[in-house]
Order: C-alpha cells, then structure tokens, then sequence
C-alpha cells in the first residue's frame, strides 16, 4: 500500500487549497486507497515512482469486470490524475504513469427534469401545511427551483447572504467561489417573511443558516433530499426525484424560454460553458418532439 502520508498531503490539498467539499474530498480518498489496495494486492510492495501504467490498466480491467459504468470509471481515472499531477509539482515525482490512459466513452445522457406543468402544480396545487416543517419545506422547494443552487450550497445558506433590496442571494459555491443569483420580489418576501417567523417560533435557534428544522437546528443533507423526493412524488412519476433534479429543471426551463447560455453558466457556478451545453440538447429533444406532434410530415 501507498504511504498513507502520500495520500493525505494530497487531501489535504483537496482539502485546504482547493476547498472541496466533504462529498468530493471522500471520493478522491476511496478512489485512490481502492488503486493503492489493488496494487498492493496483484503486484507487492510499490513505491510511488515505481507505479506504471501498466499497473493502472489491469486495476481499470478489474472495474470493467466488475460492470463499473463508463462514468465511475472516468471518475477513478480523474482522481488519479489529479493526485500523480500533484505529486510531481510537490517533486515527489519525475512524471505521470497517467500519459497513456484513456479514458472510456461515455454515452450521452441527457439531465432529467420536471416539467413546467408539474412545476406550477407542486407550487400551486400541494398543501404544504402550516406547521413549521411546511413553512420550511414549500420555502426550499422554491429557492431550489429558482435559483438551481446545489444542495450544499441552499443548507449553508447565511441571513447575511440575501440582498431583500437588491433581490439576490450570494452562494458559496465549489471550490469557495461566490456568485450572486437574482432572485422574484415574492422569493425574497418569503424568506424575509421566514426568517421572521423563525425569531417568534424559537427561543433558540442556529442564528447563521436561513433554514431551520423543527428544532431550530440547521438542515442536514439527508433531510432535505428527502423531503424533496416527497413533494416531487406527488407531481412527477421520473424515475429520480432530487434536489439535484431541480437544478437541471432550474437550467432546462430557462433554456427553453430563451435565457442565453452564459448567464445560465454564470447562475450556476458552472466553470465551464461545456457542463451546461447539455441543457440545449432538452430544449432540442422538446422542439424534435414539438414538430412530431404538429408536422404533417413529423
């Protein structure tokens, strides 16, 4: 097995300079303990600058035969990567045995999302109830949808990020980075609105995130991706109902509706334009259907 030393100054840079996430940090270590473990296993004790390519393509091999999808593995090929890229700007190492991997195709799939009737049946139509888990789940339900902020970044959401004047919300996104999102004049009257009725409802609360369970404690990942899979039950019958599904429903139905795509890439936090090309295809999948339905000839 590798140094574990090797391993965790790499975290560590995950960790501290790059300002990952919890989520991706835990990734990259059990892509590569998974290598290193493998390595260790078929071939002995291995230096760092002793690993080889050839060492690399049989672990890939092994993941094919364990039906690994293309997309998994592409993952594991990325993180090692990154951790050989590092570790020659440390002058641990001469060079990447990564110069000869390819990397396996992925088909392309296009984001699932809500459609807009089922949309503005989940705002207009659901009871949410009047409690305090109703109050919360209708609010998050409508800054996912519109604003398309992640999961992460809607549950460390501050009071002191949203502008009611200005009608925006600053989010701290991947890699720490800010973006402001405009949002409706009825958004921000619904938090403001919220984050008042917190102050009547607890005598203690976490004072720094809007959004609050029926305890005054700060949301939890597991929390909100369940209550986002109960109000998308009742109004979609896709396959995956979650907050991530929102942000693709967010991006598709400003697509569809004319919105240029690099304000949605700015709205996003996408680092590139190429991440969110991929909405134009929806909105192309929906003229092909369009012109199915309504040409004589479709």
């Amino acid at each position: 097995m590798a140094d574990p030393a090797v391993i965790q100054s790499f975290i560590n840079y995950l960790k501290f300079e790059k300002r990952y996430s919890r989520h991706t940090i835990r990734s990259y270590h059990d892509d590569l303990l998974q290598f290193f473990t493998f390595q260790e296993k078929q071939f002995g004790t291995v230096a760092l600058n002793e690993t080889n390519s050839a060492f690399i393509r049989s672990w890939l091999a092994s993941l094919k035969d364990d039906t690994q999808s293309a997309r998994t593995i592409n993952r594991k090929i990325s993180s090692l990567r990154s951790f050989f890229k590092f570790h020659i700007r440390s002058g641990n190492l001469d060079k990447t045995p990564m110069t000869n991997i390819s990397t396996p195709k992925i088909a392309k799939r296009l984001p699932r999302y809500v459609d807009e009737k089922n949309t503005e049946a989940l705002f207009h139509d659901i009871d949410f109830g009047e409690d305090w888990k109703g109050k919360t789940d209708r609010l998050v339900m409508h800054i996912f949808y519109q604003t398309g902020i992640r999961l992460s970044e809607l549950i460390n959401l501050k009071e002191t990020h949203i502008n009611r004047a200005g009608c925006s919300l600053k989010v701290l996104g991947k890699g720490n980075k800010e973006r402001v999102i405009p949002i409706s004049r009825e958004l921000s009257e619904d938090l403001a609105g919220y984050i008042a009725a917190k102050r009547k409802e607890f005598e203690q609360f976490d004072a720094e995130p809007v959004l609050v369970n029926e305890k005054g404690k700060k949301l939890y990942e597991k929390y909100v991706y369940l209550l986002v899979k109960k109000q998308l039950s009742k109004v979609t019958t896709i396959d995956k109902k979650s907050p991530h599904i929102l942000r693709h429903t967010f991006a598709t139905h400003l697509t569809n509706h004319g919105a240029d795509l690099n304000s949605i890439k700015e709205l996003l936090g996408h680092a590139s334009l190429a991440a969110t090309q991929i909405y134009t295809h929806n909105s192309i999948e929906k003229l092909k259907e369009a012109h199915k339905k309504a040409h004589p000839k479709g």
